[in-house]
């Protein structure tokens, strides 16, 4: 169920293509995910430093299905927000997160798109440092960075997620998710450099 409502900033495409069930919010009213099935956590708070803004083209993979999707992510210090575009301009979707929860808007409808939380989940997965994910993670979980790749595994040591990065305009950026227990693949490109 760890789909993905748009792979924003690093996966809003592929998770588009997997569908997942819904989440509801922690006691705090912040957002929760899946990790697994039978595994739901938290997400950390919305902010990240520094900036990240960036318009990427993402594929994800799944089933045997490919679709692509345009993505505008922009996250501050306070808030989150992934646009989804269609391959024509036409916003589909807005998807902000900040202190008060998620907020989405949908311009047209898309059945196939998981829920907003699943995508800010890979988003944050991808781009928030691994100090922000350590306190959410369930006990024996582990996020590891790893020269270019960073590994989410289970408390059996089972590798969940694998995000590849390169190096881009001084930055590590992740070009790939690879997701092994909900079988989905999101490759990243970056557009207007």
């Amino acid at each position: 169920m760890i789909s993905q409502f748009l792979r924003m900033a690093a996966v809003a495409a592929v998770l588009a293509l997997t569908g997942c069930s819904h989440s509801s919010g922690d006691e705090n009213g912040r957002p929760q995910a899946w990790l697994q099935p039978g595994t739901q956590i938290t997400l950390p708070p919305p902010g990240i430093t520094p900036a990240v803004t960036s318009q990427q083209l993402l594929t994800g993979s799944f089933n045997g299905k490919t679709q692509s999707l345009l993505v505008m992510l922009n996250a501050d210090d306070k808030k989150l927000t992934l646009a989804g575009l269609s391959s024509v301009g036409i916003r589909l979707f807005l998807v902000t997160y900040d202190e008060k929860g998620i907020h989405t808007e949908q311009s047209i409808v898309v059945p196939q798109l998981p829920p907003a939380s699943q995508v800010l989940a890979d988003v944050m997965l991808s781009h928030w440092p691994v100090s922000a994910w350590t306190p959410q993670l369930p006990k024996g979980w582990t996020l590891k960075d790893i020269a270019d790749k960073r590994e989410l595994r289970n408390a059996s040591g089972k590798l969940v997620t694998e995000i590849t990065y390169l190096q881009r305009k001084g930055r590590r950026e992740p070009i790939s998710i690879e997701q092994h227990v909900f079988n989905y693949h999101i490759t990243i490109q970056y557009l207007g450099d």
